[in-house]
């Protein structure tokens, strides 16, 4: 395709991958760690990495004084605690009892979770009539998905509940990408090192008293926070800025069908973890929804020159 260049291509594929991964690093990182304390750790290291990164390459920090500071760093804030402490820490909580995949999944229903909220929150985002479609098929996805039949019974009387957090990790980011998209202009590495920054902030004091202070992960749950805290928190924002500069936010959007994808993948293969006829059924219902929604855009995408 004209217009997208091959290297963009390469940088979807591997945000794809690493953020279909960090379901499987999850569930492998609770084995040795808390989850509020896998929460804390992932931020503090994805923000340790952007912030020098930020400071390195002359962005720094969105300033804190002058016209419009005040506004910018209340968007921070607020982009912080619903694109990363809440849905983070629902994360965790809720992989303690379902697996891997299935969080996967459910994190395709994010842009079909967003349709509405752009309708009202983002001029020039209407509902259409295609929209709406797309947003009922994706609905009953995600009804599929969190049924008493999406898995098999685990015995833990808290799965109905950890389901339900999983399917709102998704709303939490939808809330979070409609604020990032109000978000007054500001330099993107700037803005991506600063949320993480005030996110860990925000979590690492509540991680700590709640949980006490963490004995030091052995193994594959050591390793597993690590690339938490640098691939799909650091590094992925990096190449999350590149892509959205080169190539625009339309093609950023692909991001979505890759993931849930991968998750199952990552899951079954590296986890055991079962493929239930529900789960997959589900997964094809999303994607289906997502894919009515943005035909619109994807044609567009597709056909430029």
């Amino acid at each position: 395709m004209q217009g997208i260049a091959p290297v963009n291509w390469f940088r979807i594929m591997a945000l794809g991958i690493i953020w279909g991964a960090s379901f499987m690093a999850i569930t492998v990182a609770l084995e040795g760690v808390a989850p509020l304390l896998v929460v804390a750790a992932r931020l503090s290291l994805g923000a340790s990495l952007l912030v020098s990164l930020s400071f390195l390459v002359g962005r720094g920090l969105p300033p804190l004084r002058g016209s419009g500071a005040g506004h910018i760093w209340a968007f921070i804030v607020a982009i912080a605690i619903f694109s990363n402490v809440i849905p983070f820490s629902l994360l965790s909580w809720a992989q303690q009892v379902v697996a891997s995949g299935f969080a996967g999944v459910c994190m395709a229903a994010v842009p079909l979770l967003v349709l509405p909220l752009a309708h009202v929150f983002v001029p020039g985002e209407r509902m259409t009539l295609r929209r709406l479609t797309g947003f009922v098929i994706g609905t009953i996805g995600v009804a599929v998905l969190i049924g008493p039949e999406a898995f098999r019974a685990t015995g833990n009387d808290m799965e109905p509940l950890a389901r339900i957090a999983c399917v709102g990790t998704a709303a939490c980011y939808a809330i979070g990408s409609i604020f990032t998209r109000r978000c007054p202009p500001v330099d993107l590495l700037a803005l991506a090192a600063a949320v993480l920054m005030v996110a860990a902030l925000i979590i690492t004091p509540v991680a700590l008293y709640t949980e006490g202070l963490p004995t030091m992960p052995r193994g594959w749950s050591l390793a597993a926070l690590i690339y938490l805290g640098l691939l799909p928190t650091g590094v992925a924002q990096i190449i999350l800025v590149q892509v959205i500069r080169d190539a625009g936010p339309v093609f950023m959007s692909l991001v979505n069908y890759q993931v849930p994808v991968w998750s199952v993948i990552f899951g079954a293969v590296l986890l055991a973890e079962p493929l239930p006829p529900s789960l997959l059924l589900a997964m094809a219902l999303i994607l289906g929804g997502v894919a009515l929604s943005q035909l619109g855009r994807l044609r567009r995408l597709f056909t430029a020159r």
